[in-house]
């Protein structure tokens, strides 16, 4: 998504320029010249890593032969440390020019990522105003240029619109499901979080549940791993539009969080891996919280249930909690306002894409 709204914006500026690359069907929209589908590579936690080692490699190698093969004037890394760091290093050494957008979270896996970082990145453009200063101490040539999510939030339905679209009472509470857009994650959560619903409605029986699915994927994904008994209506193609007009939400951890964060909707945040990635997160992440809205505000603003506390129990109460007690209730909105400011101005890709292409254009 962030990578086609650069893209965008680049060609805003240059008609004339041309990607090539690993991105998703957003990008390809765009004009991307596909090496691989990202979809292919959304592996999560160490365990998946190691076992899908051989391809990786493979692509990784498909990768650098494409790279070099084409000469681009620039090579935009996006996220995706694991994989992009050890590119960047061989991008490098072959002399091309390297920009970073959508930072590593350096932050969480201590200092000396940046140490490296600054041996094999020119440029950095980061979406997370703390960021800046991190690089910026290393020495780094670091611009913050605001969350391109700010730009790309629409809600295309009123209240009463959604409810009637997706066959819903407005009147009644609504809870959102969003179990995450990778299958692993869908397989872990997604059983918890449908019995959370059934704890939930013995306590609000009017209560309604809508799961927001993933572009993706269809309904044959998720319904697996249904249980309880409580009905959960499938919303497709308007995931905004249920982060707007639900009361709250159980959300993976990941992006999913600052999205419903800048629509000021209450969330617990959940989140489960293998149990060796969770031993080795454990030992290996410095931070305190996991949950970007959590992160970007430096405290503990919405629950996080993480690993054994990602169960129905926990997850049913947390929402309970939200939904009958005002005074949480209006404390979360009030700490999610203060997001929205902290993310800075809308425009992050154009900003972006005029940093990228005054790079380019200052290109020996």
């Amino acid at each position: 998504m962030h990578g086609a709204l650069l893209m965008q914006a680049m060609k805003n500026r240059r008609p004339h320029l041309r990607f090539l690359g690993i991105g998703g069907d957003r990008m390809i929209a765009e004009g991307l010249e596909p090496v691989r589908h990202s979809k292919e590579m959304a592996f999560l936690g160490f365990f998946e890593v190691i076992r899908h080692l051989g391809f990786i490699r493979r692509v990784f190698k498909d990768t650098l032969c494409a790279i070099e093969t084409h000469r681009p004037a620039a090579v935009i890394f996006i996220d995706y440390p694991g994989f992009n760091l050890r590119l960047a290093k061989q991008v490098k050494k072959l002399g091309f020019r390297t920009l970073y957008y959508i930072s590593p979270q350096v932050w969480a896996w201590g200092g000396d990522r940046v140490k490296k970082m600054r041996r094999f990145i020119d440029r950095m453009l980061v979406i997370l105003p703390f960021e800046t200063d991190i690089y910026r101490a290393h020495g780094m040539d670091v611009h913050f240029v605001g969350h391109p999510l700010k730009d790309h939030l629409k809600i295309r339905s009123s209240h009463n619109e959604f409810f009637r679209n997706g066959h819903m009472d407005p009147d009644a509470v609504l809870v959102g499901l969003l179990p995450g857009s990778r299958k692993q994650e869908i397989r872990t959560l997604l059983p918890e979080m449908s019995r959370a619903c059934d704890v939930i409605r013995k306590h609000i029986p009017e209560c309604q549940f809508a799961l927001g699915m993933a572009p993706h994927l269809t309904s044959e994904d998720y319904t697996p791993y249904i249980r309880g008994s409580s009905a959960i209506r499938f919303i497709e193609n308007d995931t905004y539009g249920l982060m707007a007009h639900a009361g709250a939400v159980m959300v993976a951890s990941g992006t999913a969080t600052l999205e419903t964060a800048l629509l000021g909707t209450p969330m617990v945040i959940c989140y489960k891996v293998s149990w060796i990635s969770y031993l080795l997160g454990r030992l290996l992440i410095r931070i305190k919280h996991i949950g970007l809205v959590n992160i970007v505000s430096g405290r503990s603003i919405v629950p996080e249930l993480i690993q054994h506390r990602a169960n129905a129990g926990e997850m049913g109460r947390a929402i309970l909690s939200i939904l009958t007690d005002r005074n949480v209730l209006a404390r979360i909105k009030q700490d999610l306002n203060q997001i929205s400011e902290l993310l800075g101005e809308q425009g992050a890709s154009d900003r972006a894409a005029d940093l990228v292409v005054e790079f380019i254009d200052g290109s020996p």
